[in-house]
């Protein structure tokens, strides 16, 4: 049911590995430095990669830059209703006039007629078609217009809605198949998806049914419905569900019931093992009942009323699911000892509707814990806040915030919605959004974001998003929707547990009829391996195995931080062989910063940035402005600027304290007439003497030109000299800094084995530096947006699974065409939640070890439980036939057990932290 997203559009300007020294505008912008040479290799790289003129001329200007023909045929699809491929659209449309079958076979014809169409679905008791359709060969309105002259009305009304019921009840697959089977039968129910692990059903229901039907339905399988999204349902305003936790689960009329049926079925084993009575107390029809038997009968009577419920609900609904196989085993074992007097089986009848009973608060209390890590995000978000409307502070609840409400968020409390701070300075956790363990400062002007935790001063955030609609709302539901993309090792699973149970249920009873029939064994023995038999053909510790360790994974990643958006990329990135970083924004911080100042003739280094700011104050290139910041934080003093001229292409002119002064890149100041092969340099200790070839019969003469320069440009740095119009003053190198941890995070990722590539659209040079400074061994440089993709595929004919690190937008094609893609930063950016496949919340590329980590090992338990689930139902099943395996240690082992120890094997990933990243993967 989940709706594929769309990417970002294709006309998004490249600028994610632009180098800092040339902007690549036009004739009116500052440039104010060069890279190491004139080669071709170093043109401008910050010219829009995909301008107009490089597109081809059919090309509309909103084609997603990650269209569907641009993705590999093996990449996992988004969404299961696409054909087959990701080529195909899908669209409904509202066709109320179509009521029969007749009427569907006349329009699908129609719209059949059509070039690229696929998959046509006519429901005609909801009058909605829907249709996929490839949209470079047909159009939506092609479609309509096919429609139309087929004779019928297409309307734009909803011809749907969704009703979301919260049924805590359904903790396990057997449940949804009922439920699932309930709702098959409900006239108006167009589609709907059971999630076991959430303990909720998404229901598609055409736009003229009534909930209430549906919540009947759902009650009439045996399943109490606690809530719905629905306003008002017979009248009454829906509940929000109900407690599920150990205390309420261990508390529960089922619970008690349990506890009762356990203490008969002790009283009987006392009296029948122990005290040896054979004291007769009953009779009925001729068949005489002992005080043990009577025990177990009331015993089995209490413990079996739920399973006995639930086994009739099953047959109800056509489920043959562990229900309908206990009440059988439960009855069958009553009624053979109704008929056959000498026979008693009353004891086994007992001990199975205990011991199941317990099995199934057992369960219950499994999935609660699961459905607790996504409960915990949903309770970051606070109910109430405090607005400020027209002077006057009250309280509203958070659903009646509107857009520029100004909220008060006092110390300690939690940020209701997103929004930016209009008055007031904190530090804010941050932590449950974007997983950062340190707060972060908040001034007038930045951006908060729902959930997250004011720590210290009073803030006033003006609304930027009402609830529903903030950053935490979008994880939540995102999380939500993972859980419903099933991965191939849970198609897998439910495919194969739909052969599995039928295939015991035979081998059940084949094991209770063959040997007594064609052997002349003991029935009764053979009988009672047969009910045994039954036990183990339930698969739900089998069909869990993986869910519950899906949504573990996922929510576990959620709370640190790190978005993944389905269990199909979870399973993904922990078998990936080789990771494709993005140079700028991601190895690196994305921000030029000044890193060397070298004065020359005399000058200080506050001289030459006293000079600097001066002539770059009124420059809006970003080299210009990481000189002012830098000057600015160095507190030099200020000079009087005047008559500012920018010199196209090569650097500025002003007047500082009436002196002319000069800054751009060093072919510039050679047309000035100066030789830089003989710059003196200030300072004989400073930083740059070791640099020194040639000297001059000058002390401290350095040659710029072969020495100096094309080493600070080897590093990746940009260099702006400046000086006046007979004087070299000085020079400043500025350069985009490496994140102080992206070294030690290549070095996880690669003594996890994994080889790591850095591409970037710098040239060489600049590209070796920092591959060297990082310890990326393989790197691609000079890259354009569609090289980028190239590359990717490339890595992917070489290792088979690349995982791609990007901005999420920029990146988007890159991103698209890699096995996994994964956007950094996509904290309040909705095109990044929307695009990639996993988001890091904070532009923090450390997260990276403990994503493969955590998927990696995410594999590794679902491997552990679904082989650990087969193994012990083997194991079990053959040793019944030789008297090894008895009803209790089937129910205790095969079933209770195996549900426990998948559940709290899956629980482990939890404990997964990103600042205890281990460094080799389980």
């Amino acid at each position: 049911m989940s709706e594929k997203r769309g990417r970002v559009p294709g006309n998004e300007v490249d600028t994610s590995d632009v180098p800092p020294d040339d902007c690549g505008c036009d004739e009116s912008c500052d440039v104010t430095a060069e890279t190491a040479t004139d080669t071709p290799e170093d043109t401008p790289e910050d010219e829009p990669a995909n301008s107009p003129e490089d597109e081809p001329a059919d090309k509309p200007e909103d084609e997603p830059a990650n269209s569907p023909e641009d993705e590999p045929a093996d990449k996992p699809a988004d969404d299961a209703g696409t054909g087959g491929t990701d080529a195909f659209q899908r669209t409904e449309f509202g066709v109320p006039e179509m009521d029969c079958p007749s009427c569907a076979g006349k329009v699908e014809s129609s719209v059949r007629g059509l070039d690229g169409i696929g998959d046509i679905d006519p429901r005609i008791t909801s009058g909605r078609l829907t249709v996929e359709y490839d949209p470079k060969r047909t159009s939506v309105d092609d479609i309509r217009t096919s429609i139309e002259r087929a004779g019928y009305d297409v309307t734009d009304e909803p011809t749907t809605r969704t009703l979301t019921l919260s049924v805590p009840e359904m903790d396990c697959p057997s449940c949804a198949g009922k439920v699932g089977n309930a709702l098959d039968d409900v006239s108006g129910v167009v589609d709907y998806d059971t999630r076991p692990t959430a303990g909720n059903a998404i229901v598609t229901l055409a736009a003229d049914a009534d909930p209430a039907s549906v919540v009947a339905a759902v009650e009439r399988a045996g399943y109490e419905v606690t809530g719905t999204d629905a306003e008002e349902i017979d009248g009454s305003a829906a509940d929000d569900g109900t407690d599920t936790s150990a205390e309420s689960i261990w508390r529960s009329t089922r619970a008690l019931k349990t506890w009762v049926s356990g203490g008969f079925l002790a009283a009987g084993i006392t009296a029948e093992f122990f005290l040896g009575l054979e004291l007769v107390v009953a009779s009925l029809v001729g068949v005489s009942f002992t005080l043990a038997e009577v025990l177990y009968i009331v015993g089995a009577g209490i413990g079996g009323q739920a399973i006995l419920r639930n086994g009739y609900y099953s047959a109800r609904n056509r489920s043959l699911d562990i229900d309908f196989l206990m009440s059988g085993a439960i009855l069958s074992a009553v009624t053979a000892s109704l008929i056959s007097p000498p026979t008693s089986l009353y004891f086994e009848a007992a001990t199975l509707a205990f011991l199941f009973s317990v099995s199934e608060l057992l369960e219950r209390f499994s999935m609660g814990r699961t459905r607790d890590s996504l409960r915990e995000l949903m309770d970051l978000s606070p109910d109430e806040a405090t607005v400020r409307r027209d002077g006057v502070e009250t309280v509203v609840p958070v659903e009646d915030l509107q857009l520029d409400d100004v909220v008060v968020v006092t110390p300690g409390e939690k940020i209701p919605v997103d929004g930016t701070v209009v008055t007031g300075e904190s530090a804010v956790n941050q932590a449950p959004i974007t997983g950062e363990s340190v707060p972060v400062d908040k001034t007038p002007g930045d951006e908060v974001y729902a959930g997250t935790v004011n720590e210290a001063g009073s803030l006033d955030v003006r609304v930027e998003s009402v609830a529903g609609d903030d950053t935490l709302s979008r994880i939540i539901s995102m999380v939500e929707d993972a859980q419903a993309n099933k991965t191939d090792r849970e198609q897998f699973v439910e495919r194969f547990s739909s052969y599995y149970t039928p295939l015991m249920v035979v081998i059940a009873v084949t094991v209770a009829a063959v040997p007594p029939i064609a052997f002349g064994l003991d029935w009764v023995t053979w009988f009672v391996y047969g009910i045994t038999m039954l036990v183990l053909a339930c698969p739900c510790a089998f069909v869990i195995s993986t869910p519950v360790s899906v949504v573990s994974g996922i929510t576990s990643a959620a709370r640190n931080g790190v978005l993944i958006k389905g269990g199909t990329h979870l399973e993904a990135m922990g078998a990936v062989e080789a990771i494709a970083v993005d140079k700028t924004g991601t190895l690196t911080k994305g921000e030029l910063a000044v890193t060397d100042v070298v004065p020359l003739n005399g000058n200080s280094e506050d001289d030459v940035l006293r000079c600097a700011r001066g002539l770059e104050r009124r420059s809006e290139h970003p080299i210009g402005e990481a000189i002012v910041s830098h000057a600015d934080g160095a507190n030099v003093a200020d000079r009087n600027v005047t008559d500012f001229t920018s010199i196209t292409g090569k650097g500025v002119r002003a007047d500082l304290d009436g002196i002319t002064h000069f800054a751009g890149k060093p072919d510039f100041f050679e047309e000035l007439g100066f030789d830089l092969r003989h710059a003196h340099i200030a300072h004989q200790d400073g930083e740059l003497t070791d640099e020194v070839r040639q000297l001059c019969d000058r002390q401290g003469c350095l040659n710029l030109v072969e020495d100096t320069i094309p080493r600070l440009q080897s590093e990746g740095k940009t260099v702006v000299l400046v000086g006046t119009e007979d004087e070299l003053e000085g020079m400043v190198a500025v350069a985009d800094e490496v994140r102080p941890d992206a070294r030690e995070t290549v070095e996880k990722l690669q003594s996890f084995g994994l080889s790591v590539v850095m591409l970037t659209g710098d040239n060489e040079g600049t590209a070796r530096a920092i591959a060297d400074e990082v310890g990326v061994d393989d790197f691609r440089a000079g890259l354009l947006p569609e090289d980028k993709v190239e590359s990717v595929e490339g890595l992917l004919t070489e290792y088979g699974s690349v995982a791609m690190v990007g901005d999420g937008i920029n990146d988007a094609p890159a991103l698209a065409t890699a096995t996994v893609g994964v956007a950094m930063g996509a904290a309040g950016t909705d095109t990044a939640l929307e695009t990639a496949d996993i988001a890091l919340m904070a532009d923090d590329i450390s997260k990276l070890p403990y994503l493969y980590e955590l998927s990696n090992q995410a594999n590794s338990v679902i491997r552990q439980n679904i082989w650990a689930s087969l193994a012990i139902k083997a194991v079990l099943a053959v040793g019944v036939p030789f008297g090894y395996v008895s009803v209790a240690l089937a129910v205790l082992a095969g079933d209770a057990g195996m549900t426990l120890g998948v559940t709290g094997n899956a629980m482990r990933l939890a404990r997964i932290r990103p600042d205890e990243a281990d460094d080799s993967p389980v």
